[in-house]
């Protein structure tokens, strides 16, 4: 096993790069349409190299690559034909270590002994993401099988791992069968391959497809190239039930990265509702950490500006 075990077992904290999408938006990017924050991979590489350079250089310990909707049929449906696809996805982890490059030559040495030298993270978003209809909040895939999601994320995955991807980020994970095919893919297929999964929760209780902890978290628990599970892309407010269930299952290291508390309407492609202002990211990490929390950042409709604070507190 690699660099990312390794970590988690002599780092007291490991920080995640922040949103990608959202802050796209706020830097005045349109990333309306399916391909989301991946058609900048096509228009703009360098703005997304602009934002990886950000967040490394607020304290961020893992780069996450821009593949989480940079797939092959949602490239392929944009036009592109299967090697070009291929080309665009290899694309996301060329521009991950380009950042990590740039940001660790400005580094005194004394600033790099403090932290550790940044992994890349091949980021897997969900099948909802390629559908770009907001099922990462509510797991409804209709009829697909084990088989067609083993068959979706199979090439994204070789392509990453291909480029010298540290370890795979299988993130926003909202259903049981997908976290079926992909537990089943690592250990059939990419045996040497070193992840984290994290799911989305509207409860606190259940991932969002329903599905209770107790039937995930063992499934999680039994991989032995899981490394770390928890929660992301999902209001602060169920953390705490979600963590502790997944804890009654499980004792690796826990990871959490929320959103702002806002709700995403996928038929709109908006965020509605107002965020959660009552603790900061900051405050919340801190009592998550008492749960097991390891592996921490903020996902969509957080910023630079909190990453760089729970940098400097945790570090």
């Amino acid at each position: 096993m690699g660099r990312f075990k390794d970590l988690l077992t002599s780092q007291d904290n490991l920080i995640l790069h922040g949103a990608l999408g959202t802050e796209l938006e706020y830097r005045g990017y349109d990333v309306s349409g399916k391909l989301w924050s991946a058609k900048y991979l096509l228009e703009d590489p360098q703005a997304i190299q602009d934002i990886h350079e950000t967040y490394l250089r607020a304290g961020s310990d893992i780069v996450t690559t821009a593949s989480y909707q940079a797939t092959l049929p949602g490239l392929e449906e944009y036009g592109l034909s299967e090697e070009e696809a291929k080309a665009v996805i290899a694309s996301t982890v060329s521009i991950a270590k380009a950042a990590r490059d740039q940001v660790w030559s400005e580094l005194a040495g004394e600033e790099q002994a403090k932290r550790p030298y940044p992994l890349i993270s091949g980021d897997i978003g969900p099948y909802a993401a390629y559908l770009a209809d907001g099922s990462e909040y509510t797991g409804a895939y209709g009829s697909v099988t084990k088989k067609e999601l083993m068959d979706f994320h199979r090439p994204r995955i070789a392509i990453l791992q291909d480029q010298g991807v540290d370890l795979l980020a299988l993130e926003t994970i909202p259903n049981l069968l997908e976290v079926q095919a992909l537990v089943d893919l690592l250990a059939s297929e990419f045996p040497g391959m070193e992840a984290y999964m994290s799911f989305t929760s509207q409860d606190g209780l259940s991932i969002s497809d329903g599905t209770p902890i107790a039937e995930v978290a063992p499934l999680v628990d039994d991989s032995r190239q899981i490394l770390a599970l928890g929660l992301n892309c999902s209001s602060p407010s169920v953390y705490p039930s979600f963590l502790q269930g997944l804890r009654n299952y499980s004792q690796k290291p826990l990871v959490t990265y929320p959103n702002s508390g806002e709700v995403y309407d996928g038929a709109s492609q908006t965020w509605t509702k107002d965020p959660d202002h009552s603790h900061t990211l900051l405050e919340n990490t801190l009592e998550w950490q008492k749960l097991g929390a390891k592996v921490v950042g903020g996902c969509c409709r957080t910023r630079p500006s909190d990453i760089q604070i729970l940098s400097s507190r945790l570090r």
